[in-house]
């Protein structure tokens, strides 16, 4: 099974319309600099790991209420009983909402043809060109759009998502999102968070942009999308 670094019995916000908890995997081929799991993205062996028979008895325990499992990270797609565990929570009729980076898109397409995500959430860091200085990763950009490709064919409810961080993440970064994710159904604009040690303690003390920013955000790149959301403020 899967190591499960932690799990939020009660957590509508991360898969929304329905009563769901959050589990977190830890690990992740990323570094993005504003990233507030550090540990959890970098040093998961820091962390303690849930006993899998605590896991399947808490979600046994909700059996009749409880509709759904957001699996989150780190990076979900880089633990490789990831399909274990995926199956232990679909075997009990709970809908799986997936939260990825799109980095491997492989992975993420066979898991969606086994029929075992229902919903995926995809992180779009940056615009294509910058996505290795963004992530302080070697990523291929390629295999982005790929994972972006997949989820737009896979019929399944989805979301695209962008964290704006001030000096990083800019208006003209947003403008070519919008036009790489251009007639895509969802896209959300997520708030940097200055409340929690961040992979980069050089941005702490960083101020997030204000409310009527992120509007203007939203209203610059709403052309692109049948919806828009803001999240954080």
């Amino acid at each position: 099974m899967v190591e499960i670094k932690g799990l939020e019995k009660f957590a509508p916000k991360d898969f929304p319309g329905y009563l769901a908890a959050t589990v977190f995997l830890g690990g992740c081929n990323f570094r993005c600099p504003y990233c507030h799991n550090a540990d959890l993205a970098a040093r998961p062996e820091t962390l303690a790991t849930l006993q899998a028979d605590y896991f399947m008895s808490f979600l046994d325990s909700r059996k009749g209420w409880l509709e759904g499992i957001c699996v989150t990270g780190g990076e979900p797609l880089v633990s490789p009983d990831l399909e274990a565990l995926l199956r232990v929570i679909k075997d009990r009729g709970l809908l799986v909402k997936l939260d990825t980076n799109g980095s491997i898109p492989a992975r993420l397409e066979a898991l969606i043809h086994k029929e075992l995500i229902d919903q995926v959430a995809m992180d779009v860091k940056a615009p294509l060109e910058r996505y290795r200085e963004v992530t302080r990763s070697e990523i291929d950009a390629k295999e982005i759009v790929k994972s972006i490709d997949i989820i737009c064919a896979s019929g399944l409810d989805y979301v695209f998502r962008t964290t704006v961080v001030p000096g990083l993440i800019e208006a003209d970064d947003l403008q070519r999102i919008g036009r790489m994710l251009s007639g895509t159904k969802v896209y959300q604009i997520q708030q940097y968070s200055s409340f929690h040690r961040t992979m980069d303690e050089g941005l702490r003390g960083t101020k997030p942009y204000t409310r009527e920013r992120m509007e203007e955000f939203a209203e610059l790149v709403r052309p692109h999308f049948e919806e828009i959301r803001i999240e954080g403020v």
